[in-house]
């Protein structure tokens, strides 16, 4: 495994569990999309409405699963 597949990997994992953590949050749903997209920003990485709700969406699926 090249060492840039290992740092992928790890921000994918980071992006996960921040995820996680802002959806465990008791926070209403506007506000936890809107923190999502903030940090997503931060990281440079620009997503839009849709996105974030795919985001949502998909951690919200692995998490009940």
């Amino acid at each position: 495994m090249s060492n840039l597949s290992i740092l992928y990997a790890f921000i994918g994992g980071a992006i996960a569990g921040a995820g996680a953590a802002l959806l465990f949050a008791p926070e209403k749903g506007a506000d936890v999309r809107e923190r999502i997209a903030d940090l997503l920003r931060k990281k440079g990485i620009l997503c839009s409405d849709n996105e974030i709700d795919a985001l949502v969406e998909q951690l919200t699926t692995q998490i009940d699963d």
